[in-house]
């Protein structure tokens, strides 16, 4: 039985912004659209998202200049890292200048970016121009037939790869590279994904398949647990624990005993991580979310658009931090069960 409270894990500064369990803002994900190439079945399946299904017109995104501002405010309540998510967020035109003027807003001192890699080898260097710190690019198998029928798209494992290669060429190292593990699907692969990075100087982190959203049929069953994932690893390459890099990482690290590199676990389900999360993520069009399985979102848009000052935003986005207490994966069990949630594509992983 998991505890009804969270204890703060580490000291946190008196001036931080906290919530109910004094957790401090520290990282925003920001979504740049809910539009994807891909149709990964644990995130956007086909029968959900084909030809029929509505995305948000143009207008309803968030513009860039909207999201700087938002930014700005966050900034200034403590936030010092920002991710750039989707959908894919490659699919969104001038997508470098966007990152160009977030790196450039005080307080924000690292800039990354999730994606699926299939236009990373085009623009890379692009990317780091504009001053992207660091990516991280979703492969799920290097089984060329296992990964192209889990995108759904019969994109291949090597043209993953060339993006791989071309933004570590471009400086953006080390790259961290996401595979979720599904049982029967693509587990069987998860040793051959560690082979083929080990050594490498990136870093593969395995998450264990979520019950993101309501549309890809997720059950327990289909779950690999973290600790049998490392246990597979260990027995070919002897694996060692590693402390976190900083308070509030998701994945444990585990280092191989020979010194040739690391892996990350994601463990959302079987070791819930909710004392440490210091993520607020803001969806497409420009809602505010405390959770990744949140159910609901406050309207950021309509305040920047009916002309709301920076203060006004504070005060809106303070209000939110400081009565937050999300805890779902602590929580996951019947008291959750048949709660609707915001879909993965709509404010990123």
């Amino acid at each position: 039985m998991e505890p009804d409270n969270l204890e703060p894990s580490n000291p946190v500064s008196p001036t931080a912004l906290v919530d109910t369990f004094s957790r401090p803002m520290r990282d925003l994900r920001i979504s740049v659209t809910d539009r994807c190439n891909f149709r990964c079945r644990y995130c956007m399946p086909k029968e959900i998202f084909n030809r029929d299904y509505e995305f948000l017109a143009r207008d309803l995104l968030l513009s860039f200049e909207e999201i700087g501002r938002i930014v700005t405010v966050f900034a200034d309540l403590g936030v010092n890292k920002i991710r750039i998510t989707g959908g894919e967020p490659l699919l969104r035109r001038n997508l470098e200048d966007l990152i160009g003027s977030i790196k450039g807003i005080e307080g924000i001192e690292d800039v990354t970016l999730t994606t699926n890699a299939s236009l990373l080898e085009r623009k890379a260097g692009s990317l780091v121009a504009a001053g992207l710190d660091r990516v991280t690019v979703s492969l799920d198998s290097l089984d060329n037939d296992v990964f192209m029928a889990m995108n759904d798209v019969g994109f291949s494992v090597d043209d993953v790869l060339a993006g791989i290669d071309a933004a570590a060429a471009a400086g953006l190292t080390p790259i961290k590279i996401n595979m979720v593990v599904q049982k029967g699907v693509n587990d069987h692969t998860i040793v051959d994904m560690a082979r083929h990075f080990k050594g490498s100087g990136h870093i593969v982190r395995y998450i264990e398949y979520m019950d993101v959203g309501t549309t890809n049929q997720w059950c327990m069953d289909d779950v690999v647990p973290g600790k049998d994932i490392v246990a597979m690893i260990s027995e070919a390459f002897p694996l060692e624990p590693v402390d976190p890099n900083y308070t509030g990482e998701v994945a444990a690290r585990w280092q191989y005993a020979d010194g040739t590199g690391e892996i990350g676990v994601i463990t959302s389900v079987t070791q819930p991580f909710c004392a440490t999360c210091t993520r607020a993520r803001i969806s497409a069009e420009g809602s505010l979310y405390t959770c990744l399985f949140a159910s609901g979102g406050t309207d950021l848009r309509s305040m920047l658009r009916a002309g709301a000052s920076d203060e006004e935003l504070s005060d809106t986005i303070r209000s939110v931090w400081t009565a937050r207490d999300d805890r779902y994966s602590q929580l996951r069990s019947s008291r959750t069960a048949g709660l609707r949630k915001v879909e993965m594509s709509y404010i990123g992983g």
